[in-house]
Order: C-alpha cells, then structure tokens, then sequence
C-alpha cells in the first residue's frame, strides 16, 4: 500500500500561485507514474497533470502553459505549481500515485481562487 500526503491548498486572488505538495511512504517500489486530479463542485474528477519516474509529463490542455509538475525523487514528493490561477481553477485537488496495484488517492486539498 502507498500513503500519499497532500498539502498547499489555499485560498489566493486571481492571477496569483500556490505550490501543492504530495509526499508518497510505504511501498513506494510499486509507482511509476504521479499526478494531481481535481474535482470541482458539482463537476466529474478531472486530470490535471501527471509525471512518470522518468519525468515524461502530460498535462490538461485547460492548465497547459500555466502549471508545472515536477518530482523530487529522493524525497518521493511530486510537486505542482500552479500559476496565473484563475477561479475556474477553484477545485478539491487530489494526488494519484499509479502503480502496478490499485492506484493510490490521497485525502485532497482544497483550492480556491478568487476573482
């Protein structure tokens, strides 16, 4: 089983950034991809992004050219920047771990951006 801990949501003003943190224990040998899904209110979950253990990415076309995910191995954290948020952007923010088992959620992290 993996753990996947998340944190960095907040509130923030349009145009301005939050950094989300997913930091993955246990059998973390399993995983060969990372990612972040979000879920708006009333809305189906949706990728955002996602990195693979070699660091090939693939991101939504909606957060294209305004988020970045990255990954630091040694510390089995992926991170997501996210910059010029807009309120579209308002989401619970969950990180997946992918693996050769079940496939991991962590418990999300609210984001909302005002206007």
């Amino acid at each position: 089983q993996v753990q996947l801990v998340e944190s960095g949501g907040g509130l923030v003003q349009a145009g301005g950034s939050l950094r989300l943190s997913c930091a993955a224990s246990g059998s973390i040998f399993s995983i060969y991809a990372m990612g972040w899904h979000r879920q708006a209110p009333g809305k189906q979950r949706e990728l955002v992004a996602t990195i693979t253990n070699r660091g090939m990415t693939n991101y939504a076309d909606s957060v294209k050219g305004r988020f970045t995910i990255s990954r630091d191995n040694a510390k089995n954290t992926v991170y997501l920047q996210m910059n010029s948020l807009k309120p579209e952007d308002t989401a619970v923010y969950y990180c997946i771990a992918l693996r050769t088992g079940p496939d991991c959620w962590g418990q999300g992290t609210q984001v909302t951006v005002s206007s």
